[in-house]
């Protein structure tokens, strides 16, 4: 109603622009105006008589509302859509980040649970989620390729049309009995999980204004705490399902939240990929890869990412390996997922008032509290804490440096500073979802949080660095 109110204004003002000639300035039309009096030139009367009828005795009413070019009345109006259209798009990212992001959950509580059923190999149970985060490290080139080529809207189409058939696949495996099939369902997931996570610069994407762009963040990251509410529900109400086949119904529910995303995921209005006479020409990614900017923002990323999985996947083992119960290491586990997004409804402010490095570097110190926590005892409140302190230090970490990320790059290496990004983060995550149980066995629990705060500590030092360089 109000853009068709608009409209009519337009074309009254047009009209008497027409009238008036196009070397006088014309009058908005002001309905319910007082009448200004009569007007000194006959000539003028003529052509600005309707105008002057509607005109406002208050001279700074008049001065406000004055516009003298129709043209940028619409150019006003199509501004005063923009936000509106940029608030759709956060929307619909949201919105297909609770979907997507409820895939991992399913594949990580079931993943070693039904390659324990269907593998002959004990030690083997574990790699189908091995395979999972593999895919998901592997995949991050090629899905930035084809968003750089095709647009990002298509490439999350095709990534949740993987996601459907990769939920199949996965199902269709434990029904035949086959672990090799369902493995390959696993590292299908892959190529939907890293679209899923390449969601949060889609929201750079689609925000105008570069300062609001760590809110855009912040904000879609707030859909991985819905996610992480439907993923672990999906597996409580479906696990046997089908009692035949036990975990099946989980992986068939995997493959229709996928179904669900794909319709949110069409509606999205992103900016399409920039030709390079727009862009600029961009640099090599060697060259990129060498900036102190990027080295600080990515190492912060790996480091915020590789050691919350690590340290996430050992301390489930870690707890009952100390006399706790299962029901209470996954107890802590769904505490550490609620720190992990709870943040982002004000991650994006604090960013906004405090600065990206400040909040990425208040991110790590908190990682390094979990440990320095966890190295104070074993009991239930030192697991539980050190999980919380996790999930918080790594939701400023990661977040903070994603935004970091953004000023590393110019329009036409966007895509492939991304997807090289993610690719060490990812990387970083598989070898952590390897390497974990083999290191927790050999050095402990008090071994792996030892481990981890000089390597916090050296990307406190960049930060540092960085802050004070000139």
């Amino acid at each position: 109603m109000i853009y068709l109110e608009m409209g009519e204004g337009l074309k009254r003002a047009a009209s008497i622009g027409t009238a008036a000639g196009p070397d006088k300035p014309c009058r908005p039309w002001i309905a319910g105006a007082p009448d200004a009096g009569p007007s000194r030139k006959p000539r003028a009367a003529i052509h600005f008589g309707a105008a002057r009828k509607a005109i406002s005795s208050d001279t700074a009413l008049i001065q406000r509302q004055n516009v003298a070019d129709p043209s940028q009345s619409l150019r006003t109006m199509k501004n005063t859509e923009q936000p509106a259209s940029e608030r759709r798009n956060l929307g619909l990212l949201v919105a297909a980040q609770s979907l997507g992001g409820a895939s991992p959950p399913i594949i990580i509580s079931l993943g070693g649970l039904v390659g324990q059923q269907l593998s002959s190999n004990p030690t083997a149970s574990t790699l189908p989620v091995s395979i999972y985060q593999l895919g998901l490290a592997l995949s991050t080139l090629p899905a930035a390729w084809l968003m750089n080529r095709l647009g990002r809207r298509a490439a999350y189409v095709l990534g949740a049309l993987l996601g459907v058939f990769s939920g199949l696949i996965a199902a269709h495996g434990i029904a035949s009995s086959s672990f090799m099939t369902f493995c390959l369902g696993l590292a299908l997931a892959g190529f939907y999980a890293a679209c899923v996570q390449s969601y949060r610069f889609a929201a750079t994407d689609a925000i105008s204004d570069a300062g609001q762009q760590a809110r855009a963040i912040s904000l879609v990251m707030v859909g991985g705490l819905m996610a992480a509410i439907i993923g672990p529900q999906v597996v409580i109400w479906t696990r046997d399902a089908l009692p035949a086949t036990p975990f099946a119904g989980s992986f068939y529910s995997q493959a229709i939240l996928a179904l669900l995303a794909l319709p949110i995921l069409w509606r999205l209005k992103l900016p399409p990929p920039q030709p390079k006479s727009v862009t600029g020409e961009a640099r090599p990614l060697l060259e990129i890869a060498r900036t102190p900017q990027f080295v600080v923002a990515a190492s912060a990323g790996v480091v915020s990412y590789g050691l919350m999985a690590f340290l996430m996947t050992a301390a489930p083992m870690a707890m009952v390996g100390c006399g706790h119960s299962v029901g209470e290491a996954a107890l802590g586990i769904q505490w550490h997922v609620l720190a992990m997004f709870g943040p982002s409804f004000f991650t994006g402010r604090l960013i906004a008032r405090f600065g990206k490095r400040t909040i990425t570097a208040l991110g790590l110190v908190l990682i390094a509290a979990s440990g320095a926590l966890a190295l104070l005892g074993l009991e239930i409140f030192h697991f539980w804490g050190a999980l919380i302190l996790l999930g918080v230090g790594w939701n400023f970490g990661f977040i903070g440096a994603t935004a970091m990320l953004t000023d590393c790059y110019r329009p036409a290496e966007r895509a492939k500073v991304q997807a090289f990004n993610d690719f060490l983060v990812f990387g970083t995550v598989a070898l952590a979802s390897f390497g974990s149980g083999q290191l927790l066995h050999s050095a402990g629990w008090d071994g792996i949080n030892t481990w981890m705060l000089p390597m916090v500590g050296v990307v406190l030092l960049m930060l540092g660095m960085k802050r004070s360089a000139p």
